[in-house]
C-alpha cells in the first residue's frame, strides 16, 4: 500500500501506522529509515455493519511511538495532531511494549472466534478453546521472555486474555468479520509472526502455527 505513495510525499510527512499484530511495522521502518515512520495501537471499539457505514463501538485509548529517529522528532506533534480527532491519545517512548499487549490478546481471541465462527465471549466455553489456551499461553509467555519483552506468566496472559474477551463478548474480531466477508484475515501478523518469532528464537509454537494454518484454509 505504501510503495505507490512514499515517493510522492516529502521525507518530513509523518506516516503513521494503525493495524494489528507485528511485522509489518519492522519491515515499513527498514524500508524507509529515513522517513518519519510511526505506529500506534488502539483499545478503541469499530465495527462496519455495512460498507459505507462505521459503528463506534466503543471508547478507548490510543498510543504512539516512533520507529525511526525521524520518527521520534516528530512524536509529540503527531500524537497531537491525532488528538484533534477527539481520541485520546498518548505519546510513549516504547511503541513496542504496547504493539505486543495488543497482539497477546488478538492471537488470544482472534483465530478462535474465526475458527469457531462466534463472537469473542463464545469461545470461553468452548472445549476447542478450552484445550489450546493455555499451551498457547505458554508459548507466548516464552516468547516475551526471548524478545526482550516485559515478562508475563500464562495465567497472567490468559487472565487478559479472557477479561478482554469477557469485556467484548457479544463483539465481532476482525478476524472473524474477514472470514464472512470473505476477504484475507490478519492472521500471518498475528499468530503466524508469533510462530516464525519461534523458529528464529529456537522456541516451540505449535499451537501458534496449528491456529495459523487453520485460519489460513478458511480464507
Amino acid at each position: 500500500a505504501l510503495q505507490p505513495l512514499m515517493p510522492r510525499l516529502p521525507e518530513t510527512t509523518p506516516v503513521v501506522l494503525f493495524q494489528n499484530g507485528l511485522g509489518s511495522q519492522q519491515r515499513v521502518a527498514q524500508i524507509w529509515p529515513n522517513h518519519p515512520i510511526l505506529a500506534a495501537t488502539t483499545t478503541e471499539g469499530a465495527n462496519r455493519p455495512e460498507t459505507e457505514l462505521t459503528v463506534h463501538a466503543g471508547q478507548g485509548e490510543t498510543w504512539v511511538g516512533a520507529l525511526t529517529p525521524a520518527g521520534e522528532a516528530r512524536l509529540r506533534k503527531t500524537a497531537s495532531t491525532l488528538a484533534e480527532s477527539g481520541l485520546s491519545v498518548n505519546a510513549t517512548p516504547d511503541i513496542f511494549d504496547r504493539l505486543w499487549q495488543k497482539l497477546v490478546i488478538n492471537a488470544g481471541i482472534n483465530p478462535f472466534t474465526a475458527i469457531l465462527n462466534c463472537p469473542n465471549g463464545e469461545i470461553l466455553a468452548h472445549p476447542f478453546y478450552q484445550q489450546w489456551i493455555d499451551p498457547l499461553c505458554r508459548e507466548i509467555s516464552k516468547l516475551l521472555t526471548a524478545s526482550g519483552q516485559s515478562p508475563r506468566s500464562a495465567t497472567a496472559l490468559r487472565e487478559a486474555i479472557e477479561t478482554v474477551a469477557c469485556n467484548t463478548a457479544t463483539n465481532t474480531s476482525s478476524m472473524r468479520a474477514d472470514r464472512l466477508a470473505g476477504r484475507k484475515t490478519e492472521i500471518d501478523f498475528i499468530n503466524g509472526y508469533l510462530a516464525r518469532l519461534g523458529a528464529e528464537l529456537g522456541i516451540d509454537t505449535a499451537v501458534n502455527r496449528m491456529l495459523t494454518d487453520q485460519v489460513e484454509q478458511l480464507n
